[in-house]
């Protein structure tokens, strides 16, 4: 296990030095210029020069992510081109918006998704099996942002049962937690269709296995085979669907951050690519890459507890 993590540390470092790379120069050949963005309308090509200048934009594109190559491993992410904010500090203020949604998106796709998975493969071909399947290709079906909206305006403007958006309450008031179900829904719907479908073939494969046959004829409740011998084998490949979701859903929440006004990593992340921010889009995508890796390194590690058989070595 140590090999294992000291091998995907090793692995981060690598994949965030190449993304980095990928976006300072997508940032730099893209159409615009930060420094007609910072000046304004009104600037003169002197405070254009010298807006650059103070930026470090005058030096050539290499030298200018180097430097910000050092920053970042000594802990500095630069400070906004906007605000002349610490990139660290704005992304501190915004990160706990999305962790929170991601959060709560993945427990409403895990309580639907696995046991509407369970439920349709012991009972295939029946009717809750149809239904369920039939739900989640809908689900995987819809987009986030017409999902979002139509939610919106049957449980806030007609209903007027949830707020409209934002998550200003803490998440555990009552109030957090009504701002939270609406976007919840809206980002956990398409895991918990991904999930089920994932559940539902795990336990059909399992189910037919010749070691579930012998507990049933050994005379094992029904109950237990399922949900002790059964759901366990099956649940290897349910935590990898589980943990990329989860990742996905730390980076992949601008769109629904967006249609319920959440001020998250991903609203700040479009809001600086529209200013051409260049340190504040380095670091939100540096924090997504970091997550995504690092979650699929814990769901690694959990795979050794779920079935001792698998081995890293």
């Amino acid at each position: 296990m140590v090999g294992l993590v000291s091998k995907r540390f090793i692995q981060l470092l690598l994949l965030l030095i190449g993304i980095s790379f990928l976006v300072f120069m997508s940032m730099y050949i893209a159409p615009g210029d930060p420094a007609t963005i910072i000046g304004g309308p009104t600037a003169t090509e002197s405070d254009l020069a010298a807006i650059r200048i103070e930026l470090g934009l005058d030096k050539p594109v290499l030298v200018q992510y180097f430097d910000y190559i050092g920053g970042v491993l000594q802990g500095d992410l630069g400070y906004s081109f906007q605000n002349n904010q610490p990139v660290a500090d704005a992304i501190a203020a915004r990160f706990p918006q999305t962790l929170n949604l991601a959060i709560a998106s993945m427990v409403v796709a895990v309580v639907i998704g696995v046991p509407a998975g369970i439920i349709s493969a012991i009972k295939q071909n029946s009717w809750f099996d149809f239904s369920s399947t039939t739900i989640a290709l809908a689900g995987i079906s819809i987009p986030n942002f017409w999902l979002g909206a139509m939610l919106i305006l049957i449980f806030s403007v007609n209903l007027q049962w949830l707020p409209v958006g934002g998550l200003s309450a803490p998440f555990w008031t009552i109030e957090g937690i009504k701002q939270l179900i609406l976007p919840a829904i809206t980002l956990g719907t398409a895991s918990a269709a991904m999930i089920a479908r994932m559940s539902r073939s795990a336990m059909l494969e399992v189910i037919r296995a010749d070691y579930i046959r012998t507990a049933r004829a050994k005379g094992v409740k029904r109950k237990t085979v399922i949900w002790v011998h059964a759901l366990r084998n099956a649940m290897i490949p349910v935590i990898t669907v589980i943990g990329l979701n989860f990742g996905f859903l730390l980076g992949g929440t601008i769109i629904t951050e967006q249609v319920f006004a959440i001020n998250g990593v991903g609203r700040l992340m479009i809001d600086a690519i529209a200013a051409r921010d260049f340190p504040v889009v380095q670091g939100t995508v540096l924090l997504v890459a970091t997550l995504f890796v690092v979650v699929n390194l814990f769901v690694d590690i959990i795979y050794a507890f779920v079935d001792p058989r698998i081995n890293y070595d």
